[in-house]
């Protein structure tokens, strides 16, 4: 059932999944480089749940330092609160993380943090407040997340409720599929 568009028996794209009409098989469509680089960049932006304006600021931002730009944008974007949330465990997806972040449900350091945006720095530690290790959905997600590979640059430990962000995450280490340099050169233009 996962990845199927409607779930009804007559569903169109089931019978067809060619465009409707005369023409609808014979017709390829070929995407400009501009196309594939505003869906690389539209596919990051929706992953981490950004709007047009937030991306840009973390692009500017990601170009001012000194490194490959696409390689420190993702690192930017996967050192956000409501983003470490996620990968830790705490939350089923990264639009639950930034609710519970934004619920004030999460320390960082012994302060409590509010906004999902929080850039994390290593050795920064994250944690469940007290009155927040009782909630059904991150011992849900943590049970889940048993299931799935842990990160060789964050450090969980499900007992206290806690993880770590040992250092910045490389390329390799961020498990998203997208060519990070198609966004440089659409902001570059």
């Amino acid at each position: 059932m996962k990845g199927r568009r409607c779930f009804s028996d007559k569903c169109a794209f089931e019978r067809r999944s060619f465009a409707p009409g005369q023409h609808g098989r014979s017709v390829r469509y070929k995407v400009s480089n501009y196309g594939k680089q505003l869906r690389e960049k539209q596919k990051v932006r929706r992953t981490y749940g950004l709007l047009e304006k937030q991306f840009h600021n973390y692009f500017e931002r990601a170009d001012k330092k000194v490194g490959v730009t696409g390689e420190i944008l993702l690192q930017l974007l996967e050192c956000r609160l409501d983003n470490l949330v996620y990968r830790l465990g705490f939350a089923p997806s990264r639009k639950a993380a930034r609710q519970l972040v934004r619920h004030r449900h999460f320390m960082v350091n012994s302060r409590i943090v509010d906004i999902p945006s929080y850039q994390v720095g290593p050795r920064d530690i994250i944690k469940v407040r007290d009155k927040s290790k009782n909630l059904d959905c991150i011992h849900a997600s943590l049970k889940d997340m048993g299931q799935t590979s842990e990160l060789a640059w964050l450090s969980v430990n499900k007992a206290a409720l806690e993880g770590e962000l040992l250092e910045y995450p490389k390329r390799q280490d961020i498990p998203l599929s997208a060519n990070e340099q198609l966004i440089v050169e659409l902001y570059s233009k």
